[in-house]
């Protein structure tokens, strides 16, 4: 072919050769050196690596660099969209991409799955014994969601006649909806879990969506329904905790809150919860539907590390997102001890501080990028409504569109069609691309404090 364009036209040849020459490319790692280095490691490849990754490699400064990223996985999920699958509203095969697909180009992905942490020596562990060392290190691997958290809870889900089910994985999300169209009469209950989960919001997602549909089909009046959570509010910030306080008395929803479910016994159709505001005491309630949160808690691999704080997250400054002790290593996204909601919305926000900042240190000066906490929950409250929670950080509300629509605490059909049609679309297309910037859109915000 380049002999054939040669012949046609030299000019053209020799430019076209060039283009290619200089194109870099996705570098997919079968084979692993002795002792691997690269500049930058970032470590997850779930929405807050990529991006990471994808960003810097549009800043000048790093365009160039020789960055890995270390994940195991083969896939790639938009997590946000479990809501959707579990309600009916999109399909799970749309919610997800080959995590090849998206390693964004020059970048190495090495397939190995991380085990150990020696930031003292700049070096990543890995299970199959390969030590890859850094000059700079991100942090980005996500939580664990604990399923054996609870007792009975795996047994439960593998059996689809339990009536249990959780939007929290790509091999439970399509049981809830099946489970939601089979229920017309009985106990519904929706659990949430104590402590830091991703996306707090939602629990109840799937709740106020699954109601929506027993309306629809016109079972609502023969569906107890119950939200127990192990938070006493329905949700963090005042402003819209207060909305969907009025929206559960409303819709003749139970609340159950400061009630954390321990255990399932789904050949009885029971579940068990600690009453946290009574020293524990536990509390057995029958159910004929059980949507089940399962806790969440950082890997163990993060929590033993020197990088890790009491809590077991990644120990960094809520500002500039690098860590407290080693100046070289920083994190964002579920993994990190930056205390906001753990959602997509705050990572878009997130990611172009750690890239000001990561630049900055690199080049021997004080990171000076601030993240202001910002963070995002689309709150879905039934079909054609939601609510678009927005809020930074000590709970204060930061909303986007107010000034358009009027408090956002209001749930709208226009928030509706942002979750459900524009958000993935502009996930796959331009977020993990490193072109979206969450609040600014497409135009990349001032990060200096």
């Amino acid at each position: 072919m380049a002999v054939l364009l040669y012949r046609a036209s030299p000019s053209l040849a020799r430019a076209t050769l060039a283009a290619a020459a200089r194109r870099p490319c996705r570098l997919y790692t079968t084979s692993v050196a002795s002792k691997p280095h690269h500049k930058i490691v970032i470590v997850g490849g779930g929405t807050a690596g990529v991006t990471v990754a994808a960003q810097l490699r549009r800043a000048q400064a790093t365009e160039k660099a020789d960055i890995a990223i270390l994940d195991p996985a083969s896939t790639h999920h938009y997590q946000p969209g479990w809501t959707l699958v579990g309600s009916g509203l999109k399909d799970l095969d749309s919610m997800q991409r080959p995590l090849s697909s998206l390693i964004p180009e020059g970048t190495r992905h090495y397939p190995l799955r991380v085990s150990a942490f020696d930031p003292a020596n700049n070096v990543v562990k890995t299970a199959d014994g390969t030590d890859i060392s850094y000059d700079y290190l991100v942090v980005a691997p996500g939580l664990e969601v604990n399923f054996a958290g609870i007792s009975g809870l795996q047994e439960a889900l593998q059996d689809p006649s339990s009536q249990v089910s959780s939007i929290y994985s790509d091999k439970t999300v399509e049981q809830v909806w099946s489970n939601i169209q089979g229920f017309s009469k009985g106990d519904a209950i929706f659990t949430q879990p104590a402590g830091i989960i991703k996306c707090a919001g939602a629990p109840q997602k799937i709740l106020w969506m699954a109601l929506s549909e027993w309306n629809q089909r016109g079972v609502r009046g023969n569906i107890n329904a119950t939200f127990a959570t192990g938070a006493p509010a329905m949700f963090a910030v005042p402003k819209y905790s207060q909305a969907l306080e009025t929206l559960r008395q409303e819709r003749n929803v139970e609340g159950l809150f400061q009630h954390n479910l321990v255990r399932i016994d789904a050949k009885e159709k029971v579940a068990t919860f600690k009453n946290l505001a009574a020293d524990g005491k536990e509390v057995q309630r029958p159910y004929g539907f059980l949507h089940v949160v399962p806790p969440q808690k950082p890997w163990d691999w993060v929590a033993k590390s020197p990088l890790a704080d009491a809590a077991g997250w990644v120990d960094v400054d809520k500002s500039t997102t690098q860590h407290t002790k080693y100046p070289n290593v920083f994190s964002i996204g579920d993994a990190s001890s930056l205390p906001n909601s753990k959602t997509a919305a705050a990572i878009s926000s997130q990611v172009p501080v750690l890239v000001d900042n990561l630049t900055a240190v690199m080049n021997g000066k004080e990171p000076k990028a601030a993240y202001d906490g910002y963070a995002s929950c689309p709150l879905l409250t039934g079909h054609g409504e939601l609510m678009l929670c927005e809020f930074k950080y000590g709970g204060v509300p930061k909303e986007t569109f107010e000034e358009i629509v009027g408090g956002q605490e209001v749930p709208r059909r226009v928030f509706y069609h942002l979750k459900k049609d524009i958000f993935p679309y502009v996930y796959w297309n331009y977020f993990v691309k490193g072109t979206w910037f969450g609040p600014q859109a497409f135009s990349r915000p001032t990060t200096s404090s």
